[in-house]
């Protein structure tokens, strides 16, 4: 059950992230809360939108990208939708990234910020991100990456859920690899009795395009059936 510290220890979480486990030569990790500007940010965020007891519903994707997260310190986000939908001013900038475009876009179906992350908590399974030669690495793509960061993965889910979302319930965005590695590292672990996987949103904004509006659509159904399971 969520509580009204949820946004403090989130905050303190994502603000404090080390990764200890072995990164495979050539691969660096992707840390946006060393940025002064990017924890801000992150303050701003949870001050706004995270400050009540409502039980919260978990959302998870792969890693944070150079052009989202990785310099919002917020999953799915970028520095316009930082500024043009959470209505946070800040001197970060970036051009738009996909898969935040398309999140905004679900977000103001849902209702809008307020609404949906009253609703909904957005991270990612490795909350920080990595890089190779200046390109995003998805960490289920390189073997002695993804058997480093098991431990990592369980650890940080374990502390988002302590800090106050639904326990036995969540979405995964991503239904190929991402899947595959829930499926197999995450789901028994954690003990989510449900997980719904959805199309992730990047590929959908690349491939997809034409049917951006029923994906959205999709989305939201998903966040409401899992939300209310009864």
């Amino acid at each position: 059950m969520a509580s009204n510290t949820f946004g403090r220890l989130i905050e303190q979480f994502l603000t404090s992230l080390q990764f200890d486990g072995d990164l495979p030569n050539g691969i660096e990790v992707l840390d946006p809360y060393a940025n002064t500007e990017t924890c801000r940010v992150v303050h701003e965020m949870v001050k706004r939108y995270y400050q009540d007891g409502h039980p919260r519903l978990g959302v998870w994707g792969i890693n944070p990208g150079r052009f989202g997260a990785g310099i919002t310190g917020l999953s799915f986000t970028d520095p316009w939708a930082v500024s043009n939908l959470l209505g946070i001013n800040t001197t970060l900038t970036g051009r738009r990234e996909l898969s935040a475009e398309f999140i905004s876009m679900v977000i103001e179906r849902y209702g809008g910020p307020t609404v949906f992350y009253r609703d909904v908590y957005m991270c990612a399974l490795s909350p920080l991100g990595f890089v190779k030669n200046g390109k995003n690495i998805n960490f289920y793509d390189h073997p002695k990456l993804i058997r480093s960061i098991v431990p990592f993965v369980l650890s940080s889910l374990r502390a988002q859920h302590k800090a106050g979302l639904i326990a036995d319930r969540c979405i995964v965005l991503g239904a190929g690899k991402l899947k595959s590695f829930t499926e197999r590292e995450v789901s028994g672990a954690m003990g989510y009795t449900k997980i719904l996987y959805l199309e992730h949103p990047r590929y959908i904004m690349q491939y997809r395009r034409a049917d951006v509006s029923m994906f959205v659509d999709k989305y939201i159904e998903a966040i409401r059936e899992i939300l209310n399971p009864f």
